[in-house]
């Protein structure tokens, strides 16, 4: 498809009102009334003037999970296809991080969908190679079980845990939540990590008294497939007990030399973005159907179901860099291999020139 041609007018709003609070669930309506203002005044400014074709002609190569960081995602190819996106998207799917690190590294990817903590990581590797330019997804991590023997954190002591996400978010979220209700992580409970949630939950499905950490939209699939899965507690909840930041489950970020040569692409990306972001909050059915389309959910019941839970946001600008510091600095705090060895520098957060 050839590269769309957006007015400067658009983007200009759409990018202000993105880095300002764009989609997602925690939101206001006044959002999302914005969104819909910005979308419809660019039509109408389209047909008057077009600004300069963007500075990359191929298409955005961009990388995410199956599940929730991914679910915010999919309405960009719905607006490519209706013609209302600022460029075209190649919107790749991978199981696990470890898949999109080397892609991401190797300059194969410009732009890629990932956990918090491995963009921190990832950023000291790169010497500054790579920077954030939105946290997508918030909390959506729980403990699950099949009866209900756990009542309280402390009830986890003993046990053996199911979890994915060795070295990204759940490992270090779950960690710090034990240490802070006083559970070694290392000695009182036995935590046994898979690459995929679908293996956690198969794994499940075949082990007595089994308890498991699973993100959304995984804990709504068990579920509806009538596994009797419980959602436990609520791993948001309990950080939100002990840690004064927001939970952070996912940033997209960017290659720098990417975001160098290319901020105006960068500024339409997140423009198209938080335009996307609205849509998984507000049209359920479409963004179910493509989330299953897409192969980012199995079924669309599911992702219908999951996608209230899910915490998609688009956060950008002064709130992502406050959002995301905080976060990473609990993570340092409590384990500094968590995040790179050190707190990421100030370049690791994108800003618009």
């Amino acid at each position: 498809m050839k590269l769309k041609r957006i007015a400067s007018a658009f983007l200009a709003g759409a990018l202000a009102l993105s880095l300002a609070a764009c989609g997602g669930s925690a939101s206001s309506a006044a959002s999302s009334a914005a969104v819909s203002e910005v979308a419809s005044s660019a039509a109408a400014s389209e047909e008057e003037e077009t600004a300069a074709p963007l500075s990359a002609t191929e298409p955005l190569r961009i990388a995410g999970l199956k599940g929730p960081t991914t679910m915010g995602l999919v309405n960009l190819l719905s607006m490519e296809a209706d013609g209302t996106a600022a460029m075209d998207y190649d919107l790749q799917l991978y199981g696990a991080a470890d898949e999109i690190v080397p892609l991401l590294m190797k300059g194969e990817l410009d732009m890629a969908a990932i956990p918090a903590n491995l963009a921190a990581t990832l950023y000291q590797k790169t010497n500054g190679g790579i920077q954030a330019v939105a946290v997508n997804t918030l909390g959506v991590l729980y403990v699950v079980e099949q009866g209900d023997t756990v009542q309280s954190m402390a009830d986890l002591k003993g046990r053996t845990i199911l979890s994915t996400g060795k070295g990204t978010t759940p490992e270090y979220v779950l960690r710090y939540l034990l240490n802070a209700n006083g559970i070694d992580p290392d000695k009182d409970v036995t935590i046994e990590y898979y690459s995929e949630a679908t293996e956690v939950t198969a794994q499940m499905a075949s082990t007595q008294d089994a308890i498991a950490v699973l993100p959304q939209p995984y804990v709504t699939a068990a579920g509806l497939k009538g596994d009797a899965l419980r959602g436990a507690r609520d791993l948001t909840a309990e950080w939100d007990k002990v840690a004064d930041t927001q939970l952070i489950t996912g940033v997209t970020v960017v290659r720098k030399a990417y975001a160098e040569e290319h901020p105006d692409v960068v500024a339409a990306f997140l423009a198209d973005y938080a335009q996307s972001v609205n849509a998984a909050n507000t049209d359920l059915e479409g963004t179910a159907a493509l989330c299953e389309e897409q192969g980012v959910v199995a079924k669309a019941a599911i992702a219908k179901k999951a996608l209230p839970n899910c915490n998609i946001v688009c956060l950008t600008g002064e709130e992502l860099k406050a959002d995301v510091s905080g976060y990473l600095q609990v993570l340092y705090d409590a384990d500094p291999a968590a995040v790179g060895g050190t707190p990421p520098g100030e370049d690791f957060y994108w800003a618009a020139q």
